[in-house]
């Protein structure tokens, strides 16, 4: 070989090793050095359906100390083709391959939690805060007609579809996949054993969802509700009235469609309010929840204290209990002790 030859040779494989050398620090560099910006343990990335590659690095570029290198590797992965919505942890010290990988194939769930809710409206607008689908998508899923008509529920009563608790669910779930869960959440509370209960104390499923949301609102001492439910049962049982004065609350915010108006004491006159939900002037349950009630306020229902009490009142000498009569009499010296306190103590509305 000659000595040209040689060196032509030589200074080949210099320039491939350099070339190498380069590649392997701009691989390094690139997409195995960390890049990430935060301090914490993690940050969290929420991923809108629909996103386009701008979108994510809207979500991105505050999160990493070098945006282009994580573009660069972003495109050589074929990322921004192939964008899936969802809620991802990315965690400090990552790198962009550990970043992209992530945000492309680890949807991580979330916990949504609910509990007295007043309305539909108000539910969608508390899930709303959770997950991706706005309030007005939620409430069209939870009132459509045909899925209320197939389930056997109508508007009055769909709230007491929604059991409170924690679920587990993915942040991009759309408002439809949500409605169902519930409904098979709903489903599986009903058990063998509290349809039993349930025909027991004389109620159907609604019946007791909405007997329940009483028993909450007029309490919210939960060893109290047993026997505060069977305060109801009793009337219901001799053909008396209700009358619960958070029906007749409700019955005037709804009436007068108000529902941000807060009423601190019932009035005489408002217990002449013309609604199905006022307990006063109608017989019976009444057609849906006037609230979400809590499982421990259906379980009370389910499962009520046996006595023979007709009557109760707030205690003022025990805030948060009531006290109970089984007389008219006995409850109107118990109640005309409950209205010299508010008197005193200046309660108007």
């Amino acid at each position: 070989m000659s000595s040209n030859l040689k060196k032509v040779v030589v200074a080949t494989l210099l320039v491939g090793l350099v070339l190498m050398g380069g590649f392997a620090y701009y691989v390094y560099t690139n997409i195995f050095v960390k890049n990430t910006a935060f301090n914490n343990g993690e940050a969290h990335v929420y991923i809108a359906t629909g996103a386009n590659f701008n979108d994510v690095l809207e979500q991105i570029e505050p999160l990493v100390d070098n945006i282009d290198s994580f573009i660069a590797v972003a495109k050589r992965k074929g990322y921004p083709a192939n964008i899936k919505a969802g809620h991802y942890i990315i965690k400090q010290g990552m790198n962009n391959n550990d970043i992209i990988n992530t945000i492309r194939s680890t949807n991580i769930p979330i916990l949504v939690k609910f509990n007295n809710q007043e309305r539909l409206e108000n539910l969608a607008g508390h899930l709303a805060n959770q997950m991706e689908p706005d309030s007005i998508t939620f409430l069209n899923a939870f009132k459509d007609s045909e899925f209320l008509q197939n389930a056997g529920f109508t508007e009055e009563n769909a709230l007491g579809m929604f059991i409170p608790n924690t679920y587990e669910v993915y942040w991009n779930t759309s408002a439809l996949q949500f409605r169902d869960r519930m409904l098979k959440e709903y489903n599986a509370f009903w058990t063998h054993e509290r349809n039993t209960k349930a025909q027991s104390v004389g109620l159907s499923r609604d019946q007791v969802m909405a007997l329940a949301a009483i028993v909450q609102k007029e309490t919210a001492k939960v060893d109290e509700r047993p026997r505060v439910a069977g305060v109801y049962l009793n009337r219901l049982k001799a053909g008396m009235l209700l009358q619960a004065d958070p029906t007749v609350i409700y019955a005037k915010k709804k009436v007068e469609k108000d529902f941000d108006q807060t009423i601190k004491r019932v009035l005489y006159a408002d217990l002449e309010i013309d609604s199905p939900f006022n307990t006063y002037k109608y017989t019976g349950v009444p057609p849906g929840p006037i609230a979400m009630p809590d499982i421990s306020a259906i379980d009370a229902v389910l499962n009520p204290e046996s006595h023979h009490y007709f009557y109760f009142v707030a205690d003022v000498t025990n805030f948060g209990y009531h006290k109970f009569a089984k007389t008219l009499a006995q409850h109107n010296a118990n109640k005309a002790e409950y209205v010299r306190w508010i008197s005193q103590n200046g309660v108007q509305r």
